[in-house]
């Protein structure tokens, strides 16, 4: 299991809009160079949300292109856990790894309240992915989203 926890300078139900809304989705998730579009969101054990990230940078279009890949990526989270505000769980599918079976990926979202002032501990439980250099390709995603995250709530 791997952890990556921040402190963000907002309540639990503030935060939780980040990862549960369509604008907050679209705002948080897509790294830096990138845009988010989501296309379906059902908060919900069971429920799943289908979103795409397009480059939209110079240099990650020019990285894309480069690597022979597409612009655009559709991705695909199955929530498994939805206790508002506390805790989200949810599946991602691995589909987009070359040579790679699809798989599906486990990370949970905890928000804890600070005893004092207005802030919440946000912590991201995940299972890591199939070998080392991808699970640090996922670690530095999931690194960027509660960066995203911090910005997005400073305004």
């Amino acid at each position: 299991m791997i952890t990556l926890e921040r402190t963000v300078d907002a309540p639990p139900e503030e935060a939780w809009r980040l990862w549960t809304t369509r604008e907050g989705i679209e705002r948080s998730w897509p790294p830096e160079g990138y845009s988010c579009e989501v296309h379906e969101l059902d908060v919900r054990p069971g429920g799943e949300v289908r979103y795409t990230f397009t480059a939209t940078g110079e240099a990650q279009i020019e990285f894309m292109r480069a690597a022979g890949m597409p612009l655009a990526t559709t991705a695909r989270k199955r929530f498994t856990i939805v206790e508002a505000p506390k805790r989200l769980g949810y599946d991602s599918l691995v589909d987009f790894i070359p040579g790679m079976d699809p798989y599906w990926q486990s990370t949970t979202v905890e928000f804890e309240a600070e005893a004092e002032g207005d802030g919440t501990h946000v912590t991201m439980l995940m299972d890591p992915l199939h070998d080392e250099e991808w699970t640090q390709r996922l670690v530095a995603g999931r690194a960027n989203e509660l960066d995203n995250v911090e910005r997005v709530l400073r305004g």
